[in-house]
């Protein structure tokens, strides 16, 4: 399977949704550079996600940043000796103090995250959305920018319903359902026009909303 690794990947893939649809040719110019973002696939990485769940990037970064200090290095042993008043004090809430117990002893009991990026789209989301609290959203991201999956499109992501809506001139921000359908015509390349709209976004309302996988 192809995978998205280098930003020579990410040109390519825009020359390509400019054939597919003429449309995006002038939404990539309004975009200016559109970010390649990958991430070394494992734990940090997919708690760095769930942190961000439902945030601004700020508030993820901060929390994160302070999960990341008192649990150095962050791993699932670490997360789980520190438990639930450590990820409090770092300023994380109990649904995602739940998600992360989940997924760290899921992880220490045999689950890997970094083969999971080798499957096809389907059986890694499945393996993924079975974890307690991880929802298709964060299961995308991380197939995106941790395992380079070339054709995934967040079509729950409000900053990407807003942008398709303001570029493609629909006069509303589609819903999920509906913004699937649209990104249909861009497969295999859904990925990047994933990448293209959080580009396109940033470009017209003065906000990065292209989720940021990081490690502490």
């Amino acid at each position: 399977m192809r995978r998205i690794t280098t930003l020579d990947d990410v040109d390519e893939g825009l020359d390509a949704l400019a054939r597919l649809d003429p449309r995006l040719a002038a939404v990539r110019a309004a975009a200016g550079d559109v970010p390649l973002r990958l991430s070394e696939p494992g734990f940090a990485s997919l708690a760095s996600i769930v942190v961000s769940q439902q945030v601004s990037t700020a508030s993820a970064r901060a929390i994160y940043g302070r999960l990341g200090a008192l649990l150095d290095p962050l791993t699932p042993e670490a997360l789980l000796a520190g438990g639930e008043p450590v990820m409090r004090q770092a300023g994380l809430s109990g649904p995602k103090i739940r998600t992360l117990l989940a997924v760290a002893a899921a992880t220490r009991d045999g689950l890997d995250l970094e083969e999971l990026c080798g499957l096809e789209p389907g059986e890694a989301m499945a393996r993924l959305v079975a974890l307690p609290g991880i929802g298709p959203w964060t299961a995308e991201i991380y197939l995106l920018f941790c395992a380079g999956h070339p054709d995934i499109f967040p079509a729950k992501d409000i900053a990407l319903q807003a942008a398709v809506g303001d570029a493609l001139r629909l006069g509303h921000r589609p819903q999920p359902a509906a913004l699937s359908e649209i990104a249909e015509s861009w497969s295999p390349w859904r990925g990047v026009a994933a990448r293209l709209f959080w580009a396109y976004y940033r470009a017209t309302r003065g906000r990065d909303a292209m989720p940021t996988v990081t490690n502490p």
